[in-house]
């Protein structure tokens, strides 16, 4: 199968070297079809690692894959990195732990060549594979959001044009969370569109341990941000579910007025904060476990972090929420690393 020059593509890769880049890189080997023009690999380990990248290359992509240095600043960061480092009219952007689908290749150089010239992306079709013989657990579930998620760049090719036109990913998002819809935001806004096309891959769920949803509540500093940035009207526009922050504020409220009339010795008032307290914690610990396989050790998990989860979100957003009161600028690539960039 041919490649028409307009839909020659590269392929790019922010990585820190976890087992499944090798699994990623094999299934590209082994995948029908055209190869990508080149396949860049951004270190994203922390900078002055000594340690070479942990990838396995295939013999098939040897002459084409190249692992460029990143600045340990996210893949906001690694992804502006890698794509500057290209040449082609397209360039697909893949998460480390994807597997593209049979006839991945082929079914790309379809979407790029079908994609229209106002067109600036085209989102794969995303599969979240989920246990057959058991209900998921809260993160398997959480993963298999993903399935339905609008613009996500675990597979999502871009436009180089459309790129350069609005500079990238705006590197004032840190984690892999919000950096894609800011992205498809900006391009959207630029008068470009958004498409998803018939190519399919795989995003299996990555092993975790008991306090990853915990971690995750980082993202909600991030909302902060995109509320900023692109007004209130952002969830609906990017097709974003709302969270459950709100409520995580109004439990976590509850808890610190419980414990400060505790200590002015307000026994009453104690007690019926208290309550609302434990009301509030006990609905959404149920709200994560019904679903799930209840299993002992998914019961324990749901009951422990559902008491600390409210209070970290709270946290995060409050940090952002002083950080950002005053609306950051537009991103502007040129200041790309700088995280705090004020009117």
């Amino acid at each position: 199968m041919s490649v028409p020059a307009s839909a020659a593509f590269a392929v790019v890769v922010p990585t820190v070297g976890r087992p499944s880049l090798n699994l990623l890189l094999a299934t590209l080997a082994a995948g029908t079809g055209p190869r990508p023009e080149r396949i860049v690999l951004v270190d994203d380990r922390p900078p002055h690692d000594p340690t070479p990248l942990p990838a396995v290359v295939p013999d098939a992509l040897r002459d084409r894959v190249e692992v460029v240095p990143g600045r340990g600043a996210g893949p906001a960061a690694a992804r502006n990195t890698g794509w500057r480092a290209t040449d082609t009219p397209w360039v697909v952007f893949l998460d480390d732990d994807v597997v593209p689908g049979p006839g991945w290749a082929p079914a790309l150089v379809r979407d790029l060549t079908h994609a229209a010239p106002d067109t600036a992306g085209v989102q794969a079709r995303i599969t979240v594979p989920l246990p057959a013989d058991r209900r998921p657990t809260d993160w398997e579930r959480t993963t298999a959001g993903l399935a339905t998620a609008q613009w996500i760049t675990a597979d999502m090719a871009y436009r180089r044009a459309a790129l350069a036109d609005v500079g990238g990913f705006d590197e004032r998002f840190p984690r892999a969370f919000r950096e894609d819809a800011d992205l498809a935001l900006r391009v959207r806004d630029a008068g470009w569109s958004l498409t998803i096309g018939e190519r399919r891959t795989t995003h299996p769920v990555r092993p975790a341990d008991d306090w990853v949803s915990v971690r995750t509540q980082a993202g909600n500093a991030d909302d902060v941000l995109m509320n900023r940035l692109h007004g209130p009207g952002w969830w609906a526009r990017a097709g974003a579910p709302r969270g459950r922050l709100p409520r995580h504020v109004a439990v976590t409220a509850a808890g610190l007025l419980a414990t400060a009339s505790a200590a002015r010795r307000r026994p009453w008032a104690a007690l019926g904060w208290g309550a609302v307290w434990l009301a509030g914690t006990a609905e959404f610990a149920a709200a994560r476990i019904l679903p799930g396989p209840r299993t002992r050790d998914e019961v324990r998990r749901m009951a422990v972090t559902s008491v600390l989860i409210p209070p970290v979100a709270t946290a995060h957003w409050l940090r952002a929420v002083v950080r950002y009161r005053v609306r950051p600028k537009p991103f502007d690539p040129a200041n790309s690393g700088n995280s705090l960039v004020h009117d």
